[in-house]
């Protein structure tokens, strides 16, 4: 393309704002069709938003999927990218590749089936169908449009085995299970841990028990908040003990963790709502690691509130990338009954 812009691998050439600063923080990105010589441009088929933004999307608007979908539109429409100015999360997609430019190092081919494993939120995105066949009431949405990948973006080619749906909904959240399973393996290696997963029933909440156990974990607590959610992650066989408690009672989730066999040497956080840090910190053992997954996380409550109870805990932030982590969260839904029963219930 004529440009007098030179491409960066981070995607600064697409950021229409008067300051430097990275896709992901910008305002605004360029979503032009044409590429840039290390760009590639995918044909999207699905968006997954980022549950966090997905639930306070329907909060907002009572569940009203039409407004939900003319707010989603809105957003993608104004900044070129589905990044929710509430929860600053956006999601990833699927799709297929329509074009690569001559010096992309993403090892992707035209007619390749691929989801994207970096954020929407850095994505340069146009939805070209007004998202006629979404009702607003889901986190997938079928999208007709297009989307640019940059010279470090990541994208995984779509397993032959599985759905489409089924593959997208996994690699969302593989990086939950990829950290998991890092944190215990350190652990494991003198002794082996208690593990307890706030979240235990939803997606990236199951594959990081099934990770936790792959990794060596002696005993693992799933935490869910009411009996429906418990009934289910039983039947999934996913954990030792299933512990319903509203994780943003912090007494309440100390006092159940205890009950069940804790306090926890690793706690992971994976639910999509706020006010988790405390309880979260409480329930997990001094010289412990709690892992937060969860947009909805503030992480400023977090640091204040491990020192205003002075606990002497170290807290990681789930990043979302390890590398290996699509591979190894899709062997896990292969090798495990139950997280593939819980991810299909969901879809």
């Amino acid at each position: 393309m004529t440009t007098s812009v030179a491409s960066d691998p981070t995607g600064l050439h697409r950021v229409l704002d008067d300051v430097a600063v990275l896709p992901q923080a910008a305002a605004r990105l360029d979503t032009r069709r044409e590429l840039w010589p290390d760009e590639v441009r995918v044909r999207v088929e699905r968006l997954n938003l980022d549950a966090a933004s997905f639930r306070q999307l329907e909060r907002k608007h009572d569940g009203d999927g039409d407004a939900v979908r003319a707010e989603v539109l809105g957003i993608v429409a104004a900044r070129g990218k589905m990044q929710n100015p509430e929860t600053g999360s956006g999601g990833m997609l699927v799709g297929t590749v329509e074009a690569v430019g001559e010096e992309s190092p993403l090892g992707l081919r035209v007619g390749d089936r691929v989801a994207t494993l970096v954020s929407l939120t850095l994505t340069p995105l146009v939805i070209e169908d007004d998202l006629a066949r979404w009702d607003g009431r889901s986190e997938q949405v079928p999208c007709d449009g297009y989307a640019v990948l940059f010279g470090r973006s990541i994208a995984a080619v779509l397993p032959d085995d599985l759905a489409p749906e089924l593959s997208l909904a996994v690699m969302d959240v593989c990086g939950a299970p990829a950290l998991t399973a890092r944190v215990v393996r350190q652990y494991a290696a003198t002794r082996r841990p208690t593990v307890a997963v706030i979240g235990g029933a939803g997606k990236s909440g199951s594959l990081s028990l099934a990770a936790a156990r792959d990794a060596g974990a002696d005993r693992l607590l799933g935490v869910v908040p009411h009996e429906q959610e418990a009934e289910r992650l039983r039947g999934a066989g996913l954990a030792d003990a299933v512990v319903v408690a509203d994780a943003r009672d912090p007494i309440a989730l100390r006092d159940a963790v205890t009950a069940a066999g804790g306090p926890a040497d690793i706690t992971v956080v994976c639910v999509d709502v706020p006010g988790c840090e405390g309880g979260a910190i409480l329930a997990t053992a001094e010289g412990g690691t709690v892992i937060f997954f969860s947009m909805a996380t503030s992480f400023p409550a977090a640091a204040l509130g491990a020192e205003g109870l002075a606990a002497d805990v170290t807290m990681l932030v789930g990043n979302g990338y390890v590398p290996g982590h699509a591979a190894y969260a899709l062997e896990l839904l292969r090798a495990n009954d139950g997280v593939r029963r819980l991810f299909e219930e969901r879809l």
